[in-house]
């Protein structure tokens, strides 16, 4: 059974830093990519940054996440992270991280969330 939990959210100033953390456990099937998504209130699910699992491989990052976000991965522990610096209010929500996408962009799995408040 798969399950992909997420930590490390909480409430900074804004300009603060947080690192998320999704430690996976389980077979993912599906392609070797995982992601990032959040959502703020009742604004649709917003896609973050992608990662490539399967080894070195390339990153994406939303435009509002670029140059200030993180995507990484230890495989040795299964995790994957997402460090944001700078942060801005607009970063505020409940982050998911995904798994399992199929050739649809579709991801089967998903976290439970771990709420980012970003305060002015």
């Amino acid at each position: 059974q798969v399950q992909l939990v997420d930590s490390g959210g909480g409430s900074v100033q804004a300009g603060g830093s947080l690192k998320l953390s999704c430690k996976t456990s389980g077979v993912i099937t599906g392609y070797n990519w995982m992601a990032w998504f959040r959502r703020n209130g009742g604004k649709e699910r917003e896609w973050v940054a992608g990662l490539y699992t399967a080894g070195p491989g390339p990153t994406d990052y939303a435009d509002s996440a670029k140059g200030r976000f993180t995507i990484s991965q230890d495989n040795a522990k299964n995790t994957m992270y997402l460090q944001m610096n700078s942060l801005k209010p607009e970063d505020t929500g409940m982050y998911y991280c995904a798994a399992g996408r199929n050739s649809n962009g579709e991801f089967r799995y998903w976290g439970q969330g771990t709420q980012v408040t970003v305060s002015s």
